[in-house]
């Protein structure tokens, strides 16, 4: 086994252990919003967003010892630079919601939406950094088919389940429709600061 590829196993352990630590926050958070009176939303999407994440960590891994040659060097630049952004955007989101992130769909009815820090540019900005992030960390060692295959399958969990369940449950509970008008899906288009 090279370096190169041993490196980046262990870039895949990290991100692995970084997921783990981050559910153990959400399930914290969960408890805490539930017994605050909130309600979840769509719970039936949640096994597969978590088999999908998982499996996609194990099949980067899959599709690099299969290469075993190291990408390109530009490859390698492009997938780092969308990783370090991806992780970015999810960690500025997850310190503008504080105790409210989790990665279930928990919305309190008395709490209005998160309007304030990176959400007052960016609709949603960890949704957005784990696009980035699925395709970019296999691109760090060419796995161009697992890049590609699970970040269509993430787009698709995302557009047509997820977010369009998180935002009607916003507009339903909390009637927040006006926050909505006018608004990109990623970009949020703010006009007033």
């Amino acid at each position: 086994m090279s370096n190169a590829l041993t490196i980046y196993l262990g870039l895949l352990v990290a991100v692995a252990l970084q997921r783990l630590l981050e559910l153990g926050i959400a399930g914290r958070n969960s408890k805490r919003l539930l017994s605050l009176g909130a309600q979840e939303e769509a719970p039936g999407h949640y096994g597969a967003m978590r088999l999908l994440h998982g499996a996609w960590l194990v099949f980067c891994g899959v599709e690099a010892v299969w290469r075993e040659v190291p990408p390109p060097l530009w490859m390698i630049v492009v997938g780092l630079a969308g990783l370090a952004i991806g992780q970015l955007l999810r960690a500025c989101a997850m310190l503008t919601l504080g105790r409210r992130w989790t990665t279930r769909i928990l919305v309190v009815p008395w709490l209005p939406p998160v309007t304030g820090g990176i959400y007052r540019w960016v609709r949603h900005p960890n949704y957005l950094g784990v696009i980035l992030e699925i395709a970019a960390l296999p691109l760090i060692y060419g796995s161009v088919v697992t890049a590609i295959a699970f970040t269509v399958a993430n787009l698709v969990l995302l557009l047509c389940v997820r977010i369009p369940a998180e935002e009607a449950a916003l507009v339903r509970v909390n009637s927040e429709s006006t926050y909505f008008n006018g608004r990109g899906r990623f970009i949020a288009q703010r006009s007033n600061p």
